[in-house]
Formats: structure tokens, sequence, C-alpha cells
């Protein structure tokens, strides 16, 4: 299972995932694979917590 993460550990996993961004977009931030879309929270949040992470990695379709 997932733990809390940084803003800037997630960005790096989806990088290393071959999505591109984070690009600004309405409230929040977004990143890009093909025509996946995936929000992500704004990096002055602080840290993702474990529930959000999973809702992150369901709508990427990305396993645990």
């Amino acid at each position: 299972m997932p733990a809390n993460i940084s803003w800037r550990k997630l960005v790096q996993k989806f990088r290393a995932l071959k999505f591109d961004g984070p690009y600004s977009g309405g409230r929040h931030l977004f990143m890009i694979k093909g025509k996946l879309k995936v929000h992500i929270p704004n990096s002055h949040q602080g840290d993702a917590s474990v529930g959000l992470v999973n809702e992150i990695l369901r709508q990427a379709g990305v396993g645990e």
C-alpha cells in the first residue's frame, strides 16, 4: 500500500511512468500520457495522503 508522498516525488514517479507535465489548468495541475489526463494536488499543500495517492493511481490505471 502506498504511503504519504511528497509532491516532488509524486511528479517524479509519474514522469518515470512516461507522463508529461505537470501542466496548470483550473484549480489543479495535471499530467498527461496519451489521451489520459490525471489531476495532481497542488505543491503547496504538503504531502499527499495515502487515500489521495490511491485515488490518483486508480485514475491513472496504475496498480499499487
